[in-house]
């Protein structure tokens, strides 16, 4: 494998050139559930951060809460009775459940609790209480006052007419509360408030501190001066030629004299096959939705093995399980320090790994096979994961996984990773051949007089069947009364399906048969290797 530098890490030493302290900033408006295409910005500004971090930058890293903006429409997701609250700012507006502060905090609650769990700990700041507590004050005064400079600069960036009336502020109706049907009339410095009209019939006058707020492509730059972000980022929407980072670059530095942040541009997370995700839409998962599926390291994995520019395509089903296996395969790696791995793989896992984040050594699919072997008891659970060679200390990160397991085989896995541990012998045991029910009755003598076999063992124990003067292939050849008898290994796998499951295939047969204790398997082999019909009834 070629050494690659992390992206994170170009990232880092590009902003590094600009100077030692940072500040990583990172905003999402809380209007609907926020989903895994939007963890691509929390998580990649997190990796800019520890990468920052790493290099020895006097850097801080924040969340920015977009909650004083309006409710657009009543989304898919939202009762009728929501209409009456478009175009107010949603953190004004009732919360959906009834046990929230607010609708934004019925959103952001969930999220903030997936930041936390995915080891991302950024100062988090609500846009309504920057706004109250007049952080923006100045920044409206600046941009009253230049609001022709700030309307040339969006003409001949967007290449958009704006409207004679228009304003970089928006007040917000003492009437009805709303933001997005109010004009500005006037407006006094020295007394800091801002005169209106609003559709509703209503005028008055609001104070610049919490009274409304600036318009999205004004709201950002000034955000930019305001905080003193240095670096953000953001969707490839916003990065669009005339778009608002386009408007943003200029407004900040021509209007509120600050320079722009280093732009960290990310393509979408594509779900499925049904395409970008978007809270709007309804095409979304939510974090902690996911959260409740995927272990936290592997959905951080998920974003920072591939360039922001680059696209990702998740799938929660089996290709869900591909990825769980090719990260575990790097934790192995890096954990023996092997030689293969390279630089770049190693920063991977590294920025993968957060403090917090549980880490249970057990593999995800192999949970998937113990999970349905005890089905679902945890302290079966444990007695498998101790049987199998793994430690039991860590029960939190174990319990964890188990839940983690659960969740996806009722919500997304596929019908060939289920199965179900029969009572007693299947019916199907009727269809066993000779040779299946010699080798059964073989393995179940040889189990029997053996100690702890791992899963290893019994995959490599059912495949020396094949060869001539193994233990087990003397076993079947008297059992068949035949010196020489024809073994085909896919048949025996099937064979130990059917005499446990009653079907043909099933998980990896090792981890399978590892996770029985010995007893069950001696009396089942033995049982299915003489079934009939007949006897049963």
């Amino acid at each position: 494998m070629v050494d690659t530098i992390h992206w994170a890490d170009v990232i880092a030493e590009d902003v590094l050139k600009k100077g030692d302290k940072h500040l990583v900033a990172t905003g999402i408006t809380p209007s609907g559930h926020i989903h895994i295409g939007n963890m691509r910005e929390v998580v990649t500004a997190d990796a800019a951060y520890r990468s920052l971090i790493d290099k020895g930058a006097d850097a801080n890293f924040i969340y920015i809460a977009d909650n004083y903006d309006p409710l657009r429409k009543v989304y898919p997701f939202l009762p009728e009775s929501y209409a009456e609250y478009v175009g107010k700012p949603i953190s004004e507006i009732p919360c959906p459940c009834g046990n929230c502060a607010n609708y934004a905090e019925h959103f952001l609650k969930p999220f903030l609790e997936a930041l936390r769990r995915l080891g991302i700990n950024p100062q988090v700041y609500r846009a309504d209480e920057m706004y109250r507590a007049g952080r923006y004050t100045e920044a409206i005064k600046t941009a009253l006052v230049k609001r022709d400079a700030i309307a040339r600069i969006l003409e001949e960036v967007s290449g958009k007419t704006v409207a004679p009336d228009w304003n970089p502020f928006n007040p917000r109706c003492n009437q009805c509360g709303r933001i997005t049907t109010t004009k500005v009339t006037d407006f006094d410095l020295e007394a800091e408030i801002v005169g209106y009209v609003c559709a509703c019939g209503h005028s008055g006058t609001v104070p610049m501190a919490g009274g409304g707020k600036l318009t999205w492509r004004v709201d950002w730059p000034a955000r930019w001066a305001v905080l003193g972000v240095t670096v953000e980022p953001f969707g490839k929407d916003h990065a669009s030629k005339g778009g608002s980072y386009d408007t943003g670059k200029r407004i900040v530095k021509e209007i509120f004299g600050h320079e722009p942040p280093y732009p960290i541009v990310y393509e979408w997370i594509m779900l499925g096959k049904q395409g970008a995700m978007s809270s709007s839409t309804g095409v979304v998962i939510s974090i902690s939705d996911m959260l409740e599926v995927v272990p936290p390291e592997v959905l951080r994995y998920l974003i920072i093995r591939t360039k922001p520019e680059k696209h990702i395509q998740f799938d929660p089903g089996q290709p869900l399980l591909t990825l769980v296996d090719e990260y575990e395969r790097l934790r192995t790696l890096f954990r023996e320090n092997n030689p293969s791995l390279g630089v770049f793989q190693s920063r991977v896992y590294e920025l993968s790994r957060a403090t917090g984040i549980c880490q249970s050594e057990v593999p995800f699919k192999q949970m998937v096979t113990i999970y349905q072997v005890a089905r679902g008891d945890f302290d079966q659970i444990l007695k498998i994961v101790k049987r199998s060679g793994f430690s039991i200390e860590d029960k939190k990160c174990i319990k964890e996984l188990t839940k983690n397991v659960s969740k996806w085989l009722k919500l997304y896995a596929p019908p060939f990773a289920k199965f179900n541990v029969k009572e007693k012998v299947p019916v199907q045991a009727a269809t066993l051949s000779e040779p299946q029910k010699a080798f059964l009755s073989a393995i179940a003598d040889l189990i029997e007089t053996r100690g702890e076999i791992s899963g290893e063992e019994y995959h490599m124990l059912i495949y020396s069947a094949k060869d001539e003067g193994s233990e087990l292939n003397r076993l079947i050849a008297e059992k068949l009364n035949n010196p020489a008898p024809q073994v085909d290994p896919r048949e025996l796998f099937k064979a130990i399906y059917i005499s446990i499951l009653g079907q043909n295939s099933g998980p990896k047969a090792g981890w399978f048969l590892s996770s029985f204790e010995k007893e069950f398997l001696v009396e089942r082999f033995k049982e299915a290797s003489t079934y009939s019909p007949e006897k049963q009834e």
